[in-house]
């Protein structure tokens, strides 16, 4: 049997949305993040208003860049914004490898956007050890690939801005 394979578990029917989790409530804003300047701008913004935000990488960032980069992205984001509250997601695209590696790595939310088989096998890897599989990439409130040479000053203003202009309504 290969890595991948069930080992004799059930053949029940697979649900590609059950990935995905359920929706409770609204979701927090999605800031797309190509660098650590752009990361830690993003959470000095949702801090200063108490918000939660997500960390999204690019499309296919763990097929070029790897887990260990967004990793170690992620972690000195959290350490430099002590006081923001988000979640960080790792878009692996259709690579099955560059998904297994950042199962390995500890990312807390991986997408996976393969063949259904491979990503119920890949849900069943990441179930198991607490992490999040989507097979979808969530909506963007804001790609910052946009201002992707901006100061970071110009970076964490242009996100307060948008947080602001996009109160939540409960």
């Amino acid at each position: 049997m290969g890595f991948l394979e069930p080992y004799g578990r059930s053949r029940r029917a697979f649900r590609r949305d059950a990935l995905n989790g359920p929706a409770n409530g609204p979701a927090p804003p999605v800031f797309v993040v190509h660098s650590l300047t752009q990361a830690v701008a993003a959470l000095q913004a949702a801090a200063a208003v108490e918000r939660d935000i997500i960390l999204l990488s690019a499309p296919d960032t763990g097929i070029y860049a790897g887990a260990a980069w967004f990793r170690a992205l992620v972690d000195a984001a959290r350490a430099t914004v002590r006081t923001a509250h988000f979640s960080a997601t790792l878009d692996c695209g259709d690579d099955a490898g560059a998904a297994q590696g950042a199962l390995r790595a500890g990312v807390e939310a991986v997408i996976f956007i393969g063949r259904a088989d491979v990503a119920e096998r890949l849900a069943a890897i990441a179930g198991a050890q607490g992490i999040r599989l989507l097979t979808t990439r969530p909506d963007v409130f804001l790609d910052l690939g946009r201002w992707f040479f901006a100061d970071a000053e110009t970076l964490r203003r242009r996100c307060a801005e948008y947080l602001a202009s996009h109160q939540v309504i409960c």
